[in-house]
């Protein structure tokens, strides 16, 4: 049986676990920023996004009769972990596909477009429920309507640049196996992709959790 070799880490790496587990598979070095998270977030923002944001902050705007709203909390969390389940489903359903990295890209791709399409309507579904419900909650919906707005496209360009790291990730196994068992590293490197994808369905699933935190706490 072929060894395949596995990088170790790195000491000391920060940041979300797709970062972490990405400087682990590409031995990477990440350096822990210095910068606090306002002054980061600043730096995406555009002066137009903060009159956006101003203008949500200070809205009033009306709310529909709680009664209804309350009582559909349950089956938005319902949805919410249905579409989770089947994303992480089709994930951990992938199999291994041969020593080409062009149809693991394929792959990868695929399936960042298919957590795209599912998250973005829950997000502006759990905005509507959020806007039901009492002032300072609408404000809260405008907020995050703002921020996807703001923020997607940084998001789209970061997320799209994982698929060129994992592929430095394939190269190295297949350069290690030396093309004697394709079948084991390339085994190997579907798993990592997998946890890879689940990482980055937990990021994309962040403004999710955190709408219906919102959601429960007003039940």
């Amino acid at each position: 049986m072929v060894q395949v070799s596995r990088p170790t880490g790195r000491a000391g790496v920060g940041g979300s676990a797709l970062t972490r587990l990405l400087a682990r598979l590409t031995d990477t070095d990440v350096p822990e920023s210095k910068q606090g998270f306002a002054d980061r977030l600043s730096e995406w923002l555009r002066w137009t996004d903060a009159i956006s944001l101003a203008t949500a902050l200070q809205s009033s705007p009306a709310t529909a009769p709680s009664g209804a709203a309350a009582s559909a909390s349950d089956a938005e969390e319902r949805e919410c972990a249905r579409v989770r389940a089947a994303l992480a489903s089709a994930i951990a359903a992938d199999s291994a596909l041969g020593a080409d990295f062009a149809a693991y890209r394929r792959r990868y791709l695929a399936r960042q477009q298919a957590m795209e399409a599912a998250v973005e309507p829950l997000r502006a579904r759990l905005r509507a429920r959020l806007a039901g419900r009492s002032p300072a909650l609408a404000r809260l919906a405008a907020v995050d309507a703002v921020m996807e707005q703001a923020l997607g496209a940084h998001e789209h360009r970061l997320l799209s640049t994982v698929p060129a790291l994992l592929e430095k990730h394939f190269k190295r196994l297949r350069q290690a196996d030396g093309g004697v068992q394709p079948e084991e590293w390339s085994s190997v490197f579907c798993k990592d992709m997998q946890s890879v994808l689940l990482a980055e369905l937990d990021i994309r699933f962040q403004p999710v959790e955190g709408l219906l935190g919102a959601l429960r706490k007003r039940q």
